[in-house]
């Protein structure tokens, strides 16, 4: 597993777009989101699929990020992590 390279990002551009219109996330170099000053979403590339390392909490899960359920699935999760703790 290694991470993202510019070529794979271009693939996922438009789960990108989507990212950096969420209030509240910073990319700080091109795939990589923080969460104020803290790293909190990045990607990585394995055998042609993709993974994306999402912070929850003090750790990063590793969430798939290939089809369009597993994109649709990261979003939902990247806006769990962003709501504010009730």
């Amino acid at each position: 597993m290694r991470h993202a390279r510019p070529e794979d990002l271009d693939r996922l551009e438009p789960l990108l777009e989507k990212l950096r219109r969420i209030d509240g996330l910073k990319e700080k170099s091109r795939g990589t989101f923080y969460r104020g000053s803290r790293a909190f979403l990045h990607f990585h590339e394995h055998e042609g699929g993709f993974f994306a390392d999402l912070r929850l909490g003090d750790d990063f899960e590793r969430f798939p990020a290939t089809s369009a359920t597993e994109k649709k699935a990261l979003l939902t999760a990247v806006a769990e992590a962003l709501r504010p703790p009730r």
